[in-house]
């Protein structure tokens, strides 16, 4: 698939292509599959989808940080295409197949930590997260979990539960997984001027010890940026705090790796930031496989030992096709650019983003990792969320055709995945569209002073 790298728009949005499609959907797709933007995509390469109208959108989201590698990258697409070829489905806990195994050897090799570590594939990111706390309770005789506010983790029952936010994702599908416990979360903007990440990680030591005991706790998750919850980057020492206090009491220590994970932030994992933080087990999904749906659990081989076997795994567990692609994008990871394509796309968001929190009074900060950046959206000279500002800043932005996404536990924070394809100058033109939606609405809304519009 080669699609020229340009937006175009050659339509409303959406257009009638697209609106007819819709028209199909709602007759037989439940309403409880969204739908953020109703384009009905038939193509898409790089850093651009195609819309049934024939619209070009750049994509600032790839699809929630699946397609990190880019859309229709040729690698993935080739062996997908050559595993297919070959058989597209066994069962690998019946009869296994090689590309699962050099899958656990490229993840496992990549893993930071001085100890000897293995792999298990699942579908879904949510599946990996039920699956570490079945690892972590198994291997530590404890049921207690710990979470964090802001947190999100997934849509089944266990990870419903451990989110932060209930709706919409826990709304009225109770009862809910019980010995869940969420514990306050760094998230700097937010807490106490001048609170460092040690006072803010004491903070939630201090609750967890007194709300479920640290005897009780078989582990501690967190995202290491978290995802749904709005790019919350927690202050430096806040997770290596966190460890040591866990590796003190037995708890063992997973970091949540499904959005930030596998090249997103300029590292293989985002927890690699924090000096003297060291998981002991990590899930990932997303963009492993550059589109194909897999997720895995990596971390200590002794933990990951412990379990008997068929007490992990699934049909479709590390499929055949999948697996390959994932194979493609690891070792693509390991021979590529992409870790520094990250960082160069960071370096090029944050001076674009920083100078858009100083011109306008609404935004009051930029943050993110590599090619994971975003904007939290405020009522001015205030702290207090603007959701309906955010949405009015991205279906503006959609109508231009570029696409970042919603975030945040208050609805009020701009997201932003490019895929590590884009060019500078897509990326550029994608950043000016944004810029220039925000200075319009403060136009429009009298926040422009004299010294922004120059």
């Amino acid at each position: 698939m080669d699609i020229e790298q340009r937006r175009i728009l050659r339509s409303e949005i959406p257009g009638p292509a697209s609106k007819a499609l819709h028209s199909r959907r709602q007759q037989v797709v439940s309403n409880g599959v969204g739908a953020l933007l109703p384009v009905y995509i038939e193509s898409a390469n790089g850093a651009i989808m195609r819309d049934a109208d024939g619209n070009q959108f750049i994509d600032l989201g790839s699809g929630i940080g699946v397609v990190t590698i880019g859309h229709t990258n040729p690698g993935v697409v080739s062996a997908v295409q050559k595993q297919a070829d070959h058989f597209t489905h066994t069962l690998f806990t019946v009869t296994p197949y090689e590309p699962y195994v050099r899958a656990a050897e490229l993840l496992t090799k990549n893993m930071k930590g001085d100890f000897p570590k293995k792999a298990a594939f699942f579908v879904t990111g949510a599946e990996a997260l039920e699956n570490v706390v079945k690892i972590a309770r198994l291997a530590t005789g404890r049921n207690e979990i710990a979470v964090f506010d802001h947190a999100y983790h997934g849509r089944t029952n266990l990870t419903m539960a451990m989110n932060f936010k209930r709706h919409p994702y826990g709304t009225n599908y109770g009862p809910l997984a019980t010995s869940v416990t969420h514990a306050p979360m760094s998230y700097p903007l937010r807490d106490p001027e001048g609170m460092t990440g040690e006072e803010a990680a004491l903070r939630a030591i201090n609750y967890l010890e007194k709300r479920v005991g640290a005897d009780q706790l078989a582990c501690v998750i967190i995202e290491p940026i978290q995802g749904e919850g709005g790019f919350i980057i927690p202050a430096e020492g806040f997770l290596a705090t966190l460890g040591r206090w866990a590796k003190e009491n037995g708890i063992l220590m997973v970091s949540d790796e499904v959005q930030s994970g596998m090249a997103r932030t300029g590292k293989w994992f985002a927890c690699e930031y924090e000096e003297g933080f060291q998981p002991d087990l990590v899930t990932v999904a997303k963009g492993i496989a550059g589109g194909m749906p897999v997720s895995a659990v990596v971390g200590r081989a002794d933990i990951m030992d412990m379990n008997h076997p068929g007490g992990l795994g699934g049909t479709f567990g590390g499929s055949p096709t999948a697996v390959a692609a994932a194979v493609a994008v690891m070792e693509q990871f390991e021979d590529g650019p992409w870790l520094n394509r990250a960082m160069e796309i960071g370096e090029i968001m944050q001076e674009k983003l920083d100078a858009m929190v100083s011109r306008y009074p609404f935004l009051a900060e930029h943050r993110g990792r590599g090619a994971m950046q975003a904007l939290e959206v405020v009522q001015p000279g205030t702290l207090n969320p603007d959701a309906p500002l955010t949405e009015e800043i991205l279906k503006a932005c959609y109508q231009q055709g570029v696409i970042p996404l919603s975030a945040g536990t208050y609805g009020n924070v701009i997201r932003m995945l490019p895929p590590l394809a884009i060019s500078n100058a897509l990326l550029l033109e994608a950043l000016a569209v944004l810029d220039s939606v925000c200075s319009d609405v403060a136009a429009s809304k009298g926040m422009l002073s004299a010294s922004s519009v120059e």
